[in-house]
């Protein structure tokens, strides 16, 4: 696998201008993983995400080998990247961190009509990856999340933690024949699958994470993961009260396979089947709470072919929730065709989603589709929606107006899939009373993004969106709500 000179490469961008990456201009975007074992998979189709500029958001996923020269270093901060224990460099640590500063102000928070909601939240992370030879790692990430500002109610643990040990793991690897074998185990994020259905949710300020193994195969062609994992269940605190979920439990086998270039005329294109299993003995719907186990089968088809950019998923979802059977449907299909040859071009597309709907309040079937834990703001950067009985279709544009600027827009349309269904948060929570609407309408969604990237580590990210609430909502007694954020992030 060739290595990334990141010094070069952070002098064109910074990582967080991934943010803008398709799908659609809300995908908090994963990065590839650099895995210490060799292997000739893809590295940005393992099932990590995409390291872009040497960065990635799972910061164990970056490989930072080219700097044991030193003279790849262009500052002290570099020698951080790489830091050799033994004389030869085998044994090295690699340091990371983040700090960041952002603003999120929203108007009628819950789409009441209610003062507007003020959150000024930091963020502070510090990773250490040691690195043992070239077949066994270890990895620990800490965190510290502080909110403060107006109209803020009860902060969940993952916007205010004292404290808290973020991630921690070891992995180990060894190639047998043409085979890259490997095997995580601790607490870690997991984003092997689409981002509407796996995501570590960078939007909040203590990242999504899960506790247990996963394990892979790889070859130059395919590649298969298995997975059993259950959620961290965060306390606010510090680290003694962060504990895995025993709740919940989300378990499976994803594969992966490079389709041959010369299919398409020189194209980078991957087909991910998977077959997921989540049990949750405290799930709710409809005001009813019990034991729910729900099945995932389906396939992610993504990539490039020439100008085009596509993120196709469909799955069935089937299993039961109480005494109700489940019998689900997501499907995800985003494309954009790039108007240049450069990266910096524009580029033009639309996302059209569905996720099935009904029998949250009653019935012999729950329709309702559901993600495990998908990026929770890309149809609502106000948590206002979510792929549960919704469908939507926008438009996008991303185009970059001046040197280091990039920015990105859409307008959304979304309705009910049932009208006898709810209108459902990104929480998974209904809205009280919608289900009682009989309009399918539930509103439209204008948003736009820009990432300015100051220096090679520091990046100002904006955002602003207005939902037109619609009359699945205003008939319930919901309003429109504006939202407006900006965030400064230093990473090293």
């Amino acid at each position: 696998m060739g290595k990334l000179n990141p010094k070069r490469a952070r002098r064109a961008t910074t990582p967080l201008a991934l943010l803008l990456a398709t799908p659609a201009l809300a995908q908090e975007t994963a990065a590839p993983a650099a895995s210490p074992a060799a292997t000739e998979y893809p590295a940005a189709a393992a099932g990590d995400g995409a390291t872009t500029n040497g960065y990635n958001l799972s910061r164990w996923a970056e490989d930072w080998r080219v700097l044991r020269n030193p003279a790849k270093r262009d500052d002290p901060i570099d020698r951080l990247k790489f830091i050799p224990l033994d004389s030869d460099g085998d044994v090295y640590l690699t340091l990371s961190g983040e700090a960041r500063l952002r603003m999120n102000l929203t108007t009628n928070p819950n789409l009441r009509n209610t003062p507007h909601q003020r959150q000024d939240i930091r963020r502070l992370t510090a990773g250490a990856d040691l690195h043992v030879g070239p077949h066994l790692r270890f990895y620990g990430e800490v965190a510290h999340g502080g909110i403060s500002g107006r109209e803020l109610g009860a902060p969940a643990a993952t916007l205010r933690n004292a404290l808290t040990l973020q991630q921690y793991f070891a992995e180990a690897t060894v190639d047998v024949g043409c085979v890259a074998l490997g095997a995580r185990y601790g607490r870690q994020e997991f984003t092997d699958g689409p981002n509407l259905l796996v995501s570590q949710r960078d939007n909040n300020t203590i990242r999504y994470t899960l506790n247990g193994i996963r394990a892979w195969a790889r070859t130059g062609r395919f590649r298969v993961d298995v997975f059993d994992l259950k959620p961290t269940a965060y306390g606010d605190l510090g680290i003694d009260d962060d504990v895995s979920d025993p709740a919940r439990r989300f378990s499976g086998v994803t594969l992966g396979m490079v389709v041959p270039t010369h299919w398409f005329g020189g194209s980078k294109l991957y087909v991910d089947p998977f077959l997921w299993r989540r049990r949750n003995s405290v799930g709710t719907w409809g005001g009813r709470i019990g034991p729910g186990r729900r099945f995932y089968g389906g396939a992610h088809v993504w990539g490039d072919a020439g100008p085009v950019t596509i993120d196709w998923t469909l799955n069935h979802q089937w299993g039961n929730f109480i005494d109700q059977r489940i019998d689900a449907w997501h499907g995800f299909f985003a494309q954009t065709y790039r108007l240049g040859k450069t990266g910096a071009a524009p580029r033009i597309g639309f996302h059209a989603d569905y996720a099935s709907g009904g029998g949250g309040y009653g019935g012999r079937t729950l329709r309702n589709a559901y993600a495990p834990f998908g990026n929770n703001i890309y149809y609502s950067y106000q948590l206002s929606l979510t792929p549960s009985n919704l469908v939507a279709v926008a438009p996008t544009v991303a185009f970059t107006p001046i040197k280091k600027v990039r920015v990105s827009a859409e307008y959304q349309l979304t309705w009910r899939d049932d009208a006898r269904d709810a209108v459902y948060r990104a929480n998974g929570q209904p809205f009280a009373g919608t289900q009682n609407v009989a309009d399918r309408k539930i509103g439209d969604v204008t948003r736009v993004q820009a990432v300015w990237a100051i220096a090679s580590r520091l990046s100002f990210t904006g955002r602003y969106e207005h939902l037109a609430a619609g009359p699945s909502l205003t008939q319930a007694g919901y309003s429109s709500s504006d939202f407006i954020a900006g965030w400064l992030s230093f990473r090293f």
